[in-house]
């Protein structure tokens, strides 16, 4: 194999699959990338048998092959090479030689037979979505991600595509996290799968441009066809496609829309940064044994109150159009205060029932959170 390739567009490749890589494996060839090199391009792949990314680089290739090399070092030494083109040659014996200006090294590597392969899928896209819709679907979504291992099913966001519609739910069992999107054209399909936070926080690491995402699924052999897999290949202009292969999470997501409630009685609309900088303030005041704020809501005033008996107590008002009942309701100001800090809009919406019931935030956008309160003293 020997391939010539801008040093440039090779760095970009291996930014773009790296951080896959773990720093410590027990398997030698998992800190390895792949580096197949093909007529007109190499393409670069790195997994933890979790998730893939794969990405193509152009190279002018005088003799195809494969090889696999230690991916933060060959990542370290091209980055600091001079010149504008690397020269990477590989012996009988998987000695990868790189030259680029007046630098050459040589590095051992693994041959790439004993690379993990990649899951099949087929080529018609289950989906098509913008890349911005994508990134800001999982921006709404993945803060609300249990991280208990002990409900394993939760530790993930779950996909439901119907049709040309997206929806994307996380949840711990204290809050819910919900946001929607009408998708492009793909294949007329109902599938539902959970990805781990993990796959899911690469995929919106490489959402950097303005085009396209394709996503495929890979039915598994089981009788209820349920997909093992599934790959989002991330299309921009004028780069070439990165893509995400990851393994799903086995089980069945809750029954997201029992947790929504179905009637809210009074609603509130609140300047969101008004509400978010008041929240940060009376977070201060509380601690792991009262990790909690009460909000008050009373005629045309929302207090929020902080008391912690070994660090002190707080109080913020804020001026709201309400005109309900008194409602006193307690709640981890973290919870609060996440999807806050991701939407966008000025203004949110508030719903309650009552002081002892789930509250519900809106937005002017397809986005859902369902807050369980806290019981407090």
């Amino acid at each position: 194999m020997k391939i010539t390739s801008p040093r440039e567009s090779l760095l970009n490749g291996l930014q773009a699959v790296q951080s896959v890589v773990a720093s410590r494996s027990s398997l030698p060839i998992l800190s390895n990338v792949l580096l197949s090199a093909e007529p007109g391009h190499i393409e670069l792949r790195a997994t933890d048998l979790e998730v893939s990314v794969v990405c193509r680089v152009e190279a002018n290739v005088e003799r195809i092959g494969a090889t696999t090399l230690p991916v933060k070092r060959l990542f370290g030494l091209i980055r600091e090479m001079q010149g504008g083109e690397v020269t990477l040659e590989v012996s009988e014996k998987e000695v990868s030689t790189l030259q680029a200006g007046a630098s050459l090294y040589k590095i051992n590597g693994i041959a790439g037979e004993e690379f993990p392969r990649l899951p099949q899928f087929k080529e018609e896209p289950a989906l098509k979505i913008s890349q911005s819709k994508l990134k800001e679907m999982i921006r709404k979504t993945i803060f609300a991600v249990s991280t208990e291992e002990s409900r394993h099913v939760l530790n993930g966001v779950y996909f439901n595509v119907q049709e040309d519609k997206l929806t994307m739910v996380a949840t711990d069992g204290r809050r819910l996290a919900l946001s929607e999107e009408e998708a492009g054209e793909g294949k007329s399909t109902k599938v539902e799968f959970i990805i781990p936070s993990r796959s899911v926080g690469e995929l919106s690491r490489n959402l950097i441009g303005n085009g396209e995402v394709e996503m495929r699924v890979n039915k598994g052999g089981g009788s209820d066809g349920a997909p093992q897999q599934v790959e989002f290949c991330i299309l921009s202009e004028g780069k070439s496609p990165v893509r995400i292969c990851s393994k799903l999470i086995e089980g069945n997501f809750p029954n997201f829309k029992q947790v929504i409630p179905k009637e809210m009685k009074e609603r509130v609309t609140i300047i969101r940064e008004e509400l978010l900088q008041a929240l940060r303030r009376a977070d201060n005041i509380t601690s792991e044994r009262n990790s909690s704020v009460k909000l008050n809501f009373s005629k045309n005033r929302l207090s929020i109150t902080a008391n912690s008996p070994d660090i002190g107590e707080g109080r913020e008002n804020i001026a709201i159009n309400y005109k309900g009942p008194d409602i006193s309701i307690a709640f981890n100001p973290t919870f609060l205060m996440d999807p806050l800090k991701v939407l966008e809009s000025d203004e949110i919406h508030i719903e309650l029932i009552d002081d002892n019931s789930p509250a519900v935030i809106k937005s002017n956008t397809p986005f859902l959170y369902v807050l369980m309160p806290m019981r407090s003293n």
